[in-house]
């Protein structure tokens, strides 16, 4: 299945991991990414941990975790591309229905663009079902 079928489709847990320059790491809930249309993962961030190991650091691992019984889910490795600081890009992007002072209360968004190096299921290091194209 390709991963962004996939992501639309399952429901379920996904987290966001980062380290620092000193490999401190920090481990967030995220919503799940938009894969973009050159296979790229895009989350929007706040100004937090998470965002600010990514400006020295632009390793991060993903899981999701699906909701059905078992463990079931995917684990992908990202590098940091680059990130796109459009307003206009970011609200399109927005799925939560915030009003836009309470968007602005939670501060500064971006998006941050990764390149996916590598897929592997939730459990253990086979071939994942889950691909790119």
């Amino acid at each position: 299945m390709k991963l962004k079928d996939y992501l639309e489709e399952k429901k379920g847990i996904s987290i966001l991991s980062t380290a620092d320059r000193d490999g401190k790491l920090t481990t967030a809930i995220y919503s799940k990414p938009h894969v973009m249309p050159d296979n790229s993962l895009a989350f929007i961030m706040r100004e937090r941990l998470t965002y600010q190991n990514l400006q020295s650091n632009p390793h991060a691992a993903y899981m999701f975790i699906e909701a059905d019984a078992g463990y079931q889910g995917i684990r992908l490795f990202l590098k940091k591309l680059r990130e796109d600081d459009n307003p206009e890009v970011i609200v399109k992007m927005t799925r939560r229905n915030l009003t836009p002072e309470q968007d602005k209360q939670k501060g500064p968004k971006h998006l941050v663009i990764f390149h996916i190096d590598m897929i592997l299921p939730l459990i253990g290091d086979g071939e994942s079902t889950v691909t790119l194209a």
